[in-house]
């Protein structure tokens, strides 16, 4: 009788444990801003229910909705710090946008245009749904005030084609640091010859040093942006259902602006002598 011949041993090393790994899926409770105008982007949605079969889905984080005082105070502070463009000429594209919120809020603003890119199809989907309501209750409202254009895109966010016209992207740290460094790549590649041309909003600046070691990009606020009262309280509650996690009632949220890099070596001589994958790009 012939022996089989023995096999090593396999050392399975489990993977690392992340935050994100531990949130639970949850629909409620309803943000007051759904309440308010019918939408749906309310819940929390882990990564793991967010799988599209894509190489980068191991770098999605969540889908939770932007704090609606979060993301129009911090377009307030943009303004403050003088954009060098009307208002009027700017795209706004929400990078990861899920369920939409931010598009909603965004399209209160008179921006040129908003646009929201999402890989996920059903989160997309549900966004295509929440603009069409946003938008049919506003044309219905002859008070409200007029909404600028929206448009929601399912695709991956670094096929998306940046415009030509003058650019504020918002994030709301949908993606991990090797997308985030891709994406810069392609920002960098579009706007080269644009310097000053494209804003970029993040909220819940988890990757802002990704931002802060790129020459490319100039950091032009980094601070806790408080919620409103009501926010708070949404927040709270929908938090308490996580466990480990709570709520402060604010976001740490940064404002950076491509300035291009400089002319030259971007590094000094003794950094170019021994690279670091730090100084990489």
């Amino acid at each position: 009788m012939s022996s089989k011949q023995s096999q090593p041993a396999l050392s399975l090393v489990p993977a690392p444990t992340r935050a994100r790994d531990l949130l639970k899926l949850t629909s409620f409770p309803i943000h007051p801003f759904d309440q308010m105008h019918g939408v749906d982007t309310s819940g929390l949605v882990p990564a793991k229910h967010l799988v599209t079969g894509h190489a980068n889905d191991e770098h999605v984080t969540a889908y939770y909705g932007v704090a609606p005082s979060i993301l129009r105070s911090l377009i307030e502070r943009w303004l403050e710090l003088s954009p060098p463009h009307a208002l009027d000429q700017y795209t706004f594209i929400d990078i990861g946008c899920g369920k939409g919120r931010g598009l909603l809020l965004a399209s209160e603003s008179p921006f040129r245009r908003v646009v929201g890119v999402e890989l996920n199809p059903a989160m997309a989907a549900i966004a295509q749904q929440n603009v069409e309501h946003w938008t049919h209750d506003h044309a219905e409202d002859l008070t409200a005030p007029r909404l600028a254009p929206i448009e929601v895109l399912e695709m991956d966010a670094l096929d998306f084609d940046l415009p030509d016209t003058p650019t504020l992207l918002f994030l709301f740290h949908p993606f991990e640091a090797p997308v985030l460094k891709q994406l810069l790549r392609r920002i960098e590649t579009h706007f080269a010859k644009r310097p000053g041309a494209l804003d970029l909003l993040y909220v819940n600046a988890e990757c802002a040093n990704v931002l802060d070691r790129n020459p490319g990009f100039e950091q032009l606020f980094l601070d806790n942006v408080p919620m409103s009262p009501e926010d708070h309280a949404a927040d709270i509650e929908a938090i308490a259902r996580q466990k480990d996690y709570g709520s402060t009632g604010d976001e740490e949220c940064a404002i950076y602006r491509y300035s291009g890099r400089a002319k030259g070596p971007i590094f000094p001589p003794s950094r170019i002598a021994h690279p670091t994958p730090e100084a990489s790009f």
